[in-house]
């Protein structure tokens, strides 16, 4: 009996400080992206609960780098504003004007997470082909409500400070909102920052 007592103790002990371990894990923001604008700092909240594979996606090219640099190539007034290409957007390196907007990254396309997420203002989604399973690395963040997006493009996160800097970015000419020498995300970090 008092073997069970002491084994019962020592998984209770485990479970604690497991727990502790992922409670810290979330504390320190591995949920969070910050984005610096031109403007200052946009801090998103990912959601890995509603889509967990284009989280996962985002959090690698992150850690990778991938988008420093990168162009907000579409940028439409009162709809949203485009960036994430990191195979012809990068506008340190390879910057591609008439290609910005076709390319994706080295990884794989990620199958569709659609969900109930309503794409409000500040929502960040995932930017996709016609195909629904093509979506990759590029990504929009809302400027305003966009009900007709909603179960039709994957909902990955939203921005829970620096809107007011998202708002400053310059936008494009046209019902496309192609943007001549555009803005960019000049450094991308996991974390609040």
């Amino acid at each position: 009996m008092k073997l069970m007592s002491l084994a019962f103790a020592g998984l209770l002990a485990l479970s604690t400080l497991a727990g502790s371990a992922m409670a810290q894990s979330a504390a320190s923001g591995d949920n969070f992206i910050t984005i610096q604008l031109k403007d200052g700092p946009v801090v998103v909240q990912l959601m890995p609960e509603v889509a967990p594979k284009h989280v996962a996606q985002i959090k690698t090219l992150v850690q990778q780098g991938q988008y420093d640099n990168v162009a907000f190539h579409r940028v439409i007034e009162g709809f949203m504003a485009q960036t994430g290409d990191v195979q012809y957007g990068n506008m340190k390196n390879g910057f591609d004007k008439s290609r910005a907007g076709t390319g994706a990254s080295k990884l794989p396309n990620i199958p569709a997470e659609f969900s109930k997420t309503p794409f409000v203002r500040g929502t960040l989604g995932m930017a996709r082909s016609q195909d629904p399973n093509s979506a990759n690395s590029q990504f929009f963040i809302m400027f305003a409500d966009g009900s007709f997006l909603n179960g039709q493009y994957t909902a990955v996160g939203k921005v829970v400070s620096g809107m007011e800097f998202v708002d400053k970015i310059k936008r494009g000419q046209g019902s496309n909102g192609e943007v001549s020498d555009p803005d960019r995300m000049i450094k991308v970090s996991l974390g609040k920052k």
